[in-house]
């Protein structure tokens, strides 16, 4: 993976509902189609 780059991270179930909850919470905040996306910052080899 190039510098920089982060992959898709793994959430659990539970996780995963509490993001989509809180993306529902800005959608009705902000009346625009909000989308959240989670992405594993991964540990760099020195």
């Amino acid at each position: 993976m190039n510098k920089g780059e982060y992959p898709v991270a793994q959430l659990s179930d539970e996780t995963l509902n509490k993001l989509q909850h809180i993306e529902s919470e800005l959608r009705k905040q902000t009346d625009e189609d909000i989308v959240l996306i989670a992405y594993k910052k991964e540990q760099e080899a020195h």
